[in-house]
């Protein structure tokens, strides 16, 4: 097969696998792993990758597959044929020390200071999916026992313990038994009780620098070693408001040689000012406040979490929340890290998005709102962590994989409109009268058509100007024109009806809209807080869609309809 053929046939199957739009890098890995003799021309073969990705990609996805079709039949329909390997929740690594019986208890457990992103559904996911593949329970808990740092974000506009439960169920995620930590303070304190009777915990009353020279030294606070009954009167002052922020804390009993400092001794309660910084479910009504490794580590004893998955970042938390395991001779869970996981080009990072001042779901932001506004189907962040999964080291994916994913499963599903960005009119004579049937989708002809009639006699047509450089091409479904610009207008000579005469013209397929069709306008996302609006017609059928409803505009990408009353739709992405 000659290199250009080649490079043709691997073009048109990756455009026609993802929805028109071919992947140079995707075509070139294909050529070279049949043809790994063309390694030393690697140069001049991407540069014609790239040409050709150009030219199939300014093709219509029906020309794209009729030309594979009568090229290479063989290759659309192994690809038809092929059953593609979607990651599935039974494919997911078997965890260790699981009861068979009483399957998993396992949990999500936000901080609700900010609403969830891409990153924060990983675990979401991956612990609900082993809930549905061994059975069992799936806590969702909101861990807010930080009114100060971490304040939890209740305003007018966002309520993020609503907003974490809507992501949620629209994640398809549900949840047995739900808990809020803050609601759960007086059972912190009568284990912070316990804990001290047991010689596990004291009151600290080092000032802070005094204590970190001391920790850095592997020597033991002058009140380490203090009676109970005097440690239990100091909890007792702690929780009556006698100390103020700083000046007093309660630290579990670790190993002072420990390698890492911050292990040694933690703080598990603290001072917090809630006069000045209340809670926002709480209010003022407690002073001392437990740290996250106190009330983590009672919670998942006494809900019964069998099995922990979490980021790697919080492995140290789990050797901190071993120590209170050890003092009350409970069995910790099975815990298991996997590495962070990353946006090329972006940030997943919670304080970073805060920032922006933006609206959470807004179409630009990385958040599940966001996009679930734009229009990413649940199913396709699933299909994205699962395929992930749970290895240890960091992930990094793209958007693009993301939209890749996402359009896999919108292409059967979304129904073919015709849209003209800076559309030009096009005045052309009908010899006669034309019925135009436009395919819902092409492939599936049992969902029906759009029909136009257009003629005899002068029509107009609408198409973008940008198309009109090719001075003649084929209206799609219609007829094959060249085009002239005299006085100011652009008037069209029909040349042909059939689409076997433009490809033997080598004519390119374009859309086009027929005269009085309405305007719309499309959003367009660029970056975080960046989007673009283009405007132009679209076809009148169009105006039969529904809020909400999500569509391909031919040559364009899928859109969202996000407004009837405007017509205003939102870009998803090719």
């Amino acid at each position: 097969m000659e290199i250009e053929e080649l490079v043709l046939k691997y073009t048109l199957i990756n455009a026609v696998k993802y929805g028109g739009k071919a992947d140079p890098k995707a075509v070139m890995s294909k050529i070279m792993a049949e043809r790994p003799d063309l390694r030393q021309r690697a140069r001049e073969i991407k540069a014609l990758v790239d040409s050709t990705v150009e030219k199939v990609n300014s093709m219509a996805l029906e020309e794209q597959k009729a030309l594979l079709l009568s090229r290479w039949p063989d290759a659309l329909e192994e690809r038809k044929g092929r059953e593609e390997k979607k990651p599935s929740i039974e494919a997911l690594p078997p965890l260790p020390e699981v009861d068979e019986k009483k399957g998993v208890v396992v949990r999500f457990a936000p901080n609700p200071d900010f609403v969830l992103h891409l990153g924060s559904a990983r675990p979401a996911i991956l612990n609900y999916a082993y809930r549905l593949k061994y059975g069992g329970k799936f806590i969702l808990r909101f861990e807010d026992t930080d009114p100060r740092t971490k304040r939890p974000l209740v305003t007018d506009e966002v309520n993020a313990y609503d907003a974490i439960r809507e992501d949620l169920r629209w994640l398809g995620v549900r949840w047995d038994e739900e808990y809020i930590q803050s609601s759960r303070m007086e059972l912190y304190y009568e284990y912070a009780k316990k804990l001290i009777e047991l010689g596990g915990a004291y009151v600290d009353l080092c000032k802070p620098e005094e204590w970190r020279h001391l920790r850095n030294a592997g020597k033991a606070c002058p009140h380490r070693d203090a009676p109970v009954e005097q440690n239990l009167e100091l909890w007792e002052r702690m929780l009556r408001g006698d100390f103020g922020e700083g000046e007093a804390v309660l630290r579990v009993k670790t190993d002072l040689a420990h390698p890492d400092p911050s292990v040694r001794d933690w703080v598990a309660f603290r001072v917090i000012d809630t006069e000045k910084t209340p809670h926002p479910l709480a209010g003022s009504r407690y002073k001392v406040w437990p740290t996250y490794n106190f009330a983590v580590s009672i919670d998942d004893h006494i809900m019964g979490v069998t099995h922990v998955l979490r980021a790697q970042e919080h492995s140290v938390n789990t050797v901190k929340q071993s120590y209170i395991f050890k003092h009350f001779g409970w069995r910790q869970p099975v815990t298991i890290h996997f590495g962070r996981l990353k946006i090329e080009g972006g940030s997943l990072s919670k304080s970073k998005l805060k920032t922006l001042k933006m609206r959470f779901d807004d179409i630009t932001m990385p958040t599940l709102a966001g996009l679930r506004n734009r229009g990413i189907l649940p199913e396709a962040i699933w299909e994205l962590i699962l395929s992930v999964g749970i290895k240890p080291s960091d992930s990094t994916v793209s958007m693009a994989n993301l939209f890749a994913v996402n359009r896999k499963i919108l292409d059967p599903k979304a129904d073919r409109y015709m849209f003209v960005v800076d559309p030009a009119r096009v005045v052309l004579e009908l010899p006669r009268k034309v019925m135009v049937k436009l395919p819902q989708h092409p492939s599936f002809p049992e969902r029906g058509y759009r029909v136009y009639e257009l003629g005899p006699g002068a029509v107009s047509v609408y198409v973008s100007r940008k198309d009109l450089e090719h001075k003649a091409f084929r209206l799609m479904e219609l007829a094959n024109i060249e085009v002239e610009e005299k006085g100011g207008e652009y008037i069209g000579k029909l040349v042909g009806w059939t689409i076997n005469e433009a490809r033997q013209s080598k004519l390119p397929i374009i859309q086009w809209v027929p005269e009085g069709s309405p305007e719309a306008e499309v959003v367009k996302p660029v970056a975080v807080g960046k989007k673009i609006v283009e405007r132009g017609l679209v076809e009148p059928k169009a105006l039969e869609l529904k809020n909400g409803d999500i569509v391909q505009f031919v040559r364009y990408g899928f859109v969202k309809l996000a407004s009837r009353k405007d017509n205003r739709f939102v870009y998803i992405h090719e």
